[in-house]
């Protein structure tokens, strides 16, 4: 089956988003998209060169209008903070070029699902929501996705078990506010709050269960990857390639994604991350977990921050 996917931004994450998903052959044509036209040209032909070793895949340098036909368009445009820029400045900025790939992509690919990147990401899925004219439920931001992947490789670190049997999600703004409701959280079928009393395994190297630390871990790291190599992209463009096969594979998948509430948990017009249903057309449903009153109190904090945000912001 041909499936077309365009990567608007050929930077770290743009580029090895569109690399990945060449690797994992879950697209039969790549289309990527850049101001940068040159180094856009040299990223495709780099990925292109590897296609003896891949799945066959025809990946170019595009403009806008090669986007058409389109089923998935990834958005990852956008310009790091400086030093000395505030968070405000920095958002407007991102808002704003949002807003002229907004004006330009949708008319070229109207009936494609929208996969958000760019940061701040929740604020970014609100902003392409509300001026695109595209369905929400065909916009979704990757939200706590990565987050969600970082603190089930830290769970399984510390368990000494495969990621896949840690079943963990963090929730609201992919930022500070962020948090992890420990109440839904399991290894296996044992919940993670009380894993003492039904989990063991011999090759646990780690005795105490610090949620607190591993909390922190989750919400640092990409701080300390910053710090040490300048830039995080390889867990992100994973998390990315994982939401596009699960919309291609029509399994109706249930991710921690970020796109816009409508009286979940009683918040609406905000986009952050709840666990929702994905499938072949978008967001299909929601799973809305009992949370605790402290977890739902956490995510009302999350969803007005990023409120107080978009109000500051010309849309």
């Amino acid at each position: 089956m041909k499936r077309k996917i365009t990567v608007i931004g050929a930077g770290s994450v743009g580029a090895t988003t569109a690399y990945t998903a060449a690797v994992k052959g879950i697209a039969s044509e790549i289309c990527m998209i850049d101001i940068n036209r040159e180094k856009t040209e040299g990223e495709a032909m780099d990925i292109r060169q590897a296609s003896p070793f891949n799945a066959p895949c025809d990946i170019y340098a595009g403009d806008y209008a090669d986007a058409a036909g389109s089923d998935i368009v990834i958005i990852t445009s956008g310009v790091p903070r400086k030093p000395g820029q505030s968070r405000i400045d920095l958002v407007q900025i991102n808002v704003n070029i949002m807003k002229d790939i907004a004006s330009k992509i949708v008319e070229h690919a109207p009936d494609a699902l929208y996969i958000i990147v760019s940061n701040p990401v929740d604020v970014m899925t609100y902003v392409f929501t509300k001026i695109s004219g595209v369905p929400a439920t065909r916009v979704i931001g990757t939200g706590t996705l990565l987050d969600s992947a970082r603190l089930i490789s830290r769970v399984a670190d510390h368990l000494g078990v495969n990621p896949h049997s840690v079943d963990a999600y963090v929730l609201g703004e992919h930022g500070d506010s962020s948090f992890v409701p420990w109440s839904i959280c399991k290894v296996g079928p044992v919940p993670l709050l009380g894993y003492k009393n039904g989990y063991v395994n011999s090759n646990q190297t780690e005795t105490e269960f610090d949620m607190d630390e591993i909390e922190q871990y989750m919400k640092t790291s990409g701080g300390q990857i910053i710090k040490k190599k300048g830039a995080t992209f390889y867990a992100i463009a994973c998390s990315v390639c994982n939401l596009v096969e699960s919309i291609f594979s029509q399994a109706y998948t249930t991710l921690a994604v970020s796109t816009l509430l409508t009286g979940e948990y009683g918040i609406d017009d905000v986009c952050l991350s709840i666990p929702f249903v994905v499938g072949p057309n978008g967001i299909a449903g929601k799973a809305t977990p009992v949370l605790t009153d402290e977890e739902v109190a956490k995510l009302h904090k999350s969803a007005n921050l990023l409120k107080e945000v978009i109000a500051q912001v010309s849309i």
